[in-house]
């Protein structure tokens, strides 16, 4: 089994990266790289939101990069290779007939193979990369802790998600992780990563035709901000109850509502500066994109 190798040029580009488990699915990679990064610089790996614009994500984190030498890889899933939120948000992990696809071809693998391949191209050095996922993406990024490795990732923000996946054997996925082959050990690793999910405390729309509205989304809260808290509280529920430690954090984002670029920049200071600049520096006149 071959592996893509990615070299990216310095400034924005985008190459194209073919997943040994999905060759006939074809991800684009959109890139920036400054001009003064090195191979023991940061990486950041960006997970679009449902309108699959991975090059706005990239831009988004571009003020970020210059300022700490951060390569920034966005992953474009496209509608025509990954349609509909259960191809991306949900990870192709169910097939249509119900059945359960196997654990390697889950699209949750897929990050850690674009930083593979940029180790392979030597164009890092790091042993982990940072991943931050805003909506439909933040939806992925916290998916992906529930059910991969989580070494190759010595950070991840989930931003804004429509609904979540409970921390939860007991209902089926991809509203729990019932019926994956998981297990209590499995949510023991999840449960003690370091997860934070960012919920800005604008994103308090109810009619927004892309959150989700399925019963097991309302179950979770009228709105993205209700669901943030919710989920948090059940799994300070499920730890307690399970008698394991919960290092997940929930931060607020005051003033934000559901605005990728904010909360791209929200995450960026909050990694690379320790703190959360107030709305009035996150926010510009045009509201960043789903």
């Amino acid at each position: 089994m071959t592996t893509t190798m990615l070299t990216p040029e310095i400034g924005r580009s985008t190459l194209p990266f073919v997943d040994p488990y999905h060759p006939d699915r074809p991800i684009e990679v959109n890139f920036y790289r400054p001009t003064d990064h090195g191979p023991d610089d940061p990486v950041v790996i960006v997970q679009h939101g449902m309108l699959r614009n991975g090059d706005e994500y990239r831009d988004f984190w571009v003020p970020a990069a210059e300022k700490h030498r951060i390569l920034i890889a966005a992953p474009t899933f496209s509608d025509a290779q990954f349609p509909k939120p259960e191809s991306y948000n949900n990870g192709l992990v169910i097939n249509d007939d119900g059945s359960v696809r196997p654990h390697e071809k889950w699209l949750y693998a897929i990050p850690a193979r674009v930083f593979a391949a940029l180790q392979k191209g030597g164009v890092t050095r790091r042993p982990r990369a940072r991943l931050f996922g805003h909506s439909a993406g933040g939806q992925f990024a916290h998916r992906m802790l529930a059910t991969q490795d989580h070494r190759p990732f010595e950070a991840v923000i989930a931003g804004n998600p429509g609904w979540y996946t409970l921390p939860t054997l007991e209902r089926w996925f991809p509203e729990g992780l019932g019926g994956l082959g998981l297990d209590e050990t499995s949510m023991a690793r999840w449960f003690s990563y370091p997860m934070h999910i960012f919920a800005g405390d604008q994103d308090i729309s109810t009619n927004d035709p892309n959150l989700p509205a399925q019963a097991e989304a309302l179950r979770q809260g009228p709105h993205r901000y209700a669901r943030a808290q919710f989920v948090y509280d059940f799994a300070c529920h499920e730890a307690k109850r399970l008698g394991l430690p919960l290092h997940w954090k929930l931060i607020r984002v005051k003033g934000v509502g559901h605005d990728g670029a904010a909360m791209s920049r929200a995450a960026a200071a909050y990694w690379f500066e320790g703190n959360i600049p107030p709305a009035e520096e996150l926010i510009t006149a045009e509201v960043g994109a789903l």
